[in-house]
């Protein structure tokens, strides 16, 4: 009965706990890095945790039954201990749960193990297990600082690794830039969590802060102790992402005195020519320099420490512009043109700096401090179809601090967080005035070439705010099995900003026909301010979430991960929005191109447009409720000694809108980018107020915006649809764990349907309703005194099946060596035509449902492994090798005669939405030409003492070591469809992913 009555009054407590927390306003920030133990020890006995290099402690206390539990524990070394004879020494890594059995029988029969794993922390050496989490429900694996330090880098990313992950595709583009994604969704879907606190991008695509179109890293990589990466059926306190959660912890200063300095350099002369250059015999400048230092240490020893970090980045990245679609147009572009093809390079110059203070001043609490600062400078926008003359100046910073309070008790842990940031992405074009766009005469959503920069090239963009946050753990819930209960509330307010245009470039078109380039333009757009207005749209977002996560042990063998989170979000730019009075005027006025009597409004109707879903009165938008997302996992230890596992789960995430995505309406009517045609043979137009006859004089632009003076002709109008919802994923995941011999093995399925994408399409509809007319679409019927219509919906879909297998033989200091695979079998596809997964702009069918499912920018079998040896005096030796098949190419082939109509994966212009894999173009060691990817990377290091503590070393890094060409491009002939011939082969002279063959020389000192 009295256990009973205890048992009442811990459920009770919890109950109440969570009603109290529920009552707060909440959006979920700290997703936990630190690590839980759990297990069974003497009956009513404190357990105690002692961090072996910075003296922190944490205690509880095992109940009637023997269950205990330690949450809260930041990953690193600790002596465990129940009593005499129950010592035990072991690590845990980050984000993650333990078993741990606490007896003297125990300890013994561990101490070998123990012996074999040794930890040097210092002048302290100890001997530690590092426990392995084998009875989680999530799909995902732990990438620990040994990986980083032998893995071969080609960047000092510390995202790069998580590519070693099955499911996770790290990308190094040939502009430099990095990004990192998981299936077929976007880099955008992804969140990273660095002490709990997600760095979440609101504004642009990347995933994460600084990480859009940037090659810098988000953090400095010394800092970084350990990650781990989630890839499916994470539990309920992670937010704000639809696909994969990396969950990071920082390093820390201890009682010891510590420090690193290091310095890596390539040059020109250090690397082999790429295939561009090769093809050109002109060999660009390029070099890398990679430099940094870390310090920490004691302020009071076991009580208080710090740490401070610095790395920075001088790149100057080789890059070739290289004509994109239709190859055999390419000898068709001007000659002024064609002389802006071939090799450059990309000037790039980073600082990032992180700091933390910690203090204990019981062994109840724990406080932390921390703040980053990282700015960037770079010239980009070129590269691919864009020549130097479309190149961009870019600055990107960024500025965060953190401070936190952990206290805990025998049976509960609360984590008090608060958080501000302040990140500004601001491009401008380098090259002023008027540039060059050519284009497919047969497809206008084809781009050749881009020679110059248009008004989108200028943009001014960033999240800026406060966070706080508190969650609340209760350690000691028995009910038919041992409960670890989370719950958190959290609140975020930050400011949005977006400018996505300047008034200081004008873009021509020209179409490019199988007769050479017509000698005047098409189209032109131009910015076009309102004198007095604002260009840049702000928005003070309210985000707001709340969630609960048990972890329910039932035995030796079941545990169950069951846990539920709701997220609201108010975006007041989008909510409270008003549709311009001119432009729903226009809306319903007579449609000029119609019989008498036909509003543009009922136009639209007969084309399946109802225009009063997008006018907005400012009242009729409310922002989404019912974002409840449960998260079910579970696993079975077969036989009870963690040996063979079988896991599954089944969850929902919702992600959010990207505020560069919702501010269109607002900065399109203040900043106006009008599109004037212009009659021409290839691209004729209906004469109008927005289809004129050429004249020279047209061509810069204070004329343009002449012709537009105190006039809406051809100003393009963005209209959001009213029910705009969250996009959100369904994941499920079913797979088993085996330890065989020193071996760590897992073989999982997943499925993970994404949905609600926004995405911008064509509103424009011809009198009759039609989207297609002469095999044409209706781009010069917009809103009658104004330009084109685009509207935005939901609709992006993205269909993934993977198989994911890994093995893994993790590093002891006993056998000297580590290694590792991870394959990964992926089916997926996507409702999109579109290679970039983060543009949101689908201009090839009538409406986003209207397109058809295509395989999905993925490459279908993908292999990494790795593996590290300590070899003799002092040398420690790495590898890396990944393969990949291609992947295909998405685009529209028009190669039949138009049919004006929509039929399955054809449009009415004669085009078919295709997704073509090219031919591989290698293989490794045996068999055929299967890969798109190849990359077989080494390191060398050699470690000396210097004197005393001090220790150097030198590190020399061979990056595709067989040089093999990682072609990015391809080369597109659709007509060769129409005879079973092959219709894209990669450009075998254009840009490269990765690196081409590179040697880089690392050296430092430590301490």
């Amino acid at each position: 009965m009295i256990i009973q009555t205890q048992k009442r009054k811990r459920l009770l407590a919890a109950a109440i706990g969570f009603a109290m927390a529920s009552a707060m306003p909440a959006i979920s920030l700290a997703q936990s890095s630190d690590a839980t133990i759990r297990g069974q020890g003497p009956v009513d006995t404190d357990v105690v945790a002692k961090n072996a290099a910075t003296g922190a402690t944490r205690r509880t206390h095992t109940d009637k039954g023997g269950s205990y539990a330690l949450v809260g524990l930041p990953p690193g070394t600790y002596q465990v201990s129940a009593g005499p004879g129950t010592e035990r020494t072991v690590t845990v890594t980050v984000a993650s749960v333990f078993t741990l059995n606490l007896s003297a029988q125990q300890a013994a029969a561990a101490a070998p193990a123990a012996a074999a794993n040794a930890k040097d922390l210092g002048p302290i050496s100890v001997s530690a297990t590092t426990l392995q989490e084998v009875k989680t429900s999530e799909v995902g694996t732990l990438v620990s600082l040994r990986q980083i330090d032998t893995t071969p880098a080609a960047s000092r990313n510390f995202l790069e690794f998580a590519d070693t992950v099955p499911g996770m595709v790290f990308t190094r583009d040939s502009n430099g830039n990095t990004s990192l994604r998981s299936g077929a969704q976007a880099s955008s879907n992804i969140n990273v969590y660095i002490d709990g606190v997600g760095q979440k991008n609101y504004v642009m695509p990347g995933g994460v802060t600084g990480q859009n179109n940037s090659q810098g890293n988000p953090f400095p990589q010394l800092a970084i102790a350990e990650y781990k990466v989630i890839t499916s059926n994470y539990k309920a306190e992670y937010d704000q992402l639809s696909s994969a959660a990396v969950t990071a912890e920082t390093k820390s200063g201890t009682n010891d005195f510590h420090g690193d300095v290091f310095g890596s350099y390539t040059n020109t002369r250090m690397r082999a020519r790429t295939p561009a250059e090769d093809a050109s015999g002109e060999k660009a400048q390029s070099h890398e320099k990679d430099y940094g230092f870390d310090f920490g240490g004691p302020i009071l020893k076991d009580q208080a420490h710090f740490y401070i970090a610095y790395e920075g980045k001088e790149f100057n990245s080789p890059i070739t512009v290289t004509p994109q679609g239709n190859s055999t147009l390419w000898p068709e572009l001007p000659a002024s043109a064609q002389k802006e093809l071939g090799p450059t390079n990309l000037p790039f110059k980073e600082n990032n700096w992180f700091g933390k203070v910690d203090w204990e001043p019981t062994d109840r609490d724990r406080i932390e401090v921390s703040g980053k600062y990282r700015d960037e400078n770079a010239i980009s926008g070129v590269g691919s179809n864009s020549t130097e003359n479309a190149a961009l100046n870019t600055r990107n910073t960024e500025k965060r601090f953190d401070i936190r309070w952990d206290h805990s008790t025998d049976s509960w842990f609360n984590r008090l967080q608060a958080t501000y940031e302040d990140a500004v992405y601001n491009p401008s074009p380098i090259v002023l005035g008027y540039g060059a766009s050519y284009t497919d005469y047969k497809n206008q959503n084809s781009t050749l070439l881009v020679d110059g920069a248009s008004p989108l090239s200028f943009q001014n963009k960033g999240q800026k705010g406060p966070a706080i946050s508190d969650d609340f753990t209760l350690n000691d819930v028995q009910w038919h099995g041992d409960h670890v209960i989370k719950m958190g509330v959290k609140f975020k307010s930050v400011k949005l900003t977006a400018q996505d245009a300047g008034d200081t470039n004008a873009l021509y078109t020209y179409a490019v026909g199988p007769d050479g380039t017509e000698s005047i333009p098409y189209k032109v757009q131009f910015g076009n301010p309102i004198p007095g207005q604002n260009p840049v749209a702000t928005s003070r977002d309210k985000q707001f979430g709340t969630y609960i996560q048990d972890d329910w042990q039932v035995d030796d063998h079941w545990t169950f991960n069951l846990g539920v989170r709701w997220d609201y979000e108010e975006t007041p730019s989008y909510l409270n929005y008003v549709t311009p009075a001119g432009v729903v005027a226009a809306i319903n006025s007579q449609d000029p191109n119609a019989p008498a009597g036909q509003t543009y409004a009922q136009t639209l109707a007969k084309g399946g447009v109802n225009i009063n879903d997008y006018i907005s009165t400012g009242n009729n938008r409310h922002a989404q409720k019912n974002e409840i997302q449960p998260r079910i996992g579970f696993s079975n230890d077969l036989f009870g000694d963690e040996a063979h596992v079988i896991f599954g789960g089944w969850g929902r995430s919702y992600d959010r809108n990207l505020y560069e995505s919702l501010q269109v309406e607002q900065t399109k009517s203040v900043l106006s980018q009008p599109t004037l045609l212009f009659n021409t043979p290839l691209s004729p137009c209906v004469p109008s107020a927005t289809c004129l006859t050429w004249n020279p004089a047209y061509l810069g632009i204070p004329a343009l915006q002449a012709l537009v003076a105190n006039s809406t002709a051809g100003k393009e109008v963005d209209l959001i649809n009213n029910n705009l919802k969250s996009p959100y994923s369904d994941q499920l995941s079913i797979g088993m764990r085996n330890q065989v011999g020193e071996w760590n093995t897992s073989v999982a399925f997943v499925n993970i349907k994404s949905f609600n994408g926004i995405v911008y399409t064509l509103g424009n509809r011809y009198p009759n309703g039609a989207f297609w007319q002469g095999g044409s679409q209706p781009w010069s019927y917009g809103i009658p005194g104004y330009g084109s219509l685009i509207i935005g919906n939901n609709g992006l879909k993205t269909k993934t099946n993977q198989f994911l297998i890994s093995a893994e033989k993790p590093y002891t200091a006993d056998s000297h060596w580590s290694a590792s695979f991870a394959y990964t079998y992926t089916n997926a596809v996507q409702n999109n035509d579109n290679q970039d997964p983060t543009d949101q702009y689908a201009f090839d069918f009538s409406t986003i449902h209207a397109y058809p499912f295509t395989g999905a920018a993925v490459a279908k079998h993908r292999l990494v492994s790795t593996g590290s040896l300590d070899g003799p005096w002092g040398f420690v030796f790495g590898a890396k090798l990944t393969l990949a098949t291609p992947i295909p190419d998405l685009g529209l082939a028009c190669y039949q005669t138009p049919t004006n109509q929509e039929v399955g994966s054809m449009n009415g212009g004669g085009c078919q939405s295709v997704s073509i894999h090219p031919p591989g173009t290698g293989k490794f060691l045996v068999g055929g030409k299967v890969f798109g990817y190849r990359d077989f990377d080494m390191q060398a290091t050699k470690n000396f003492k210097v004197w005393g503590n001090l220790n150097g070393y030198v590190r020399i890094d061979l990056l595709n070591a067989f040089n093999w060409n990682n072609y990015k491009e391809y080369v597109e002939n659709w007509n060769a469809l129409s005879t079973g011939q092959r219709a894209v082969i990669y450009n075998s002279v254009g840009d490269i992913t990765g690196y081409p063959r590179t040697l880089k020389v690392t050296a430092g000192i430590n301490f």
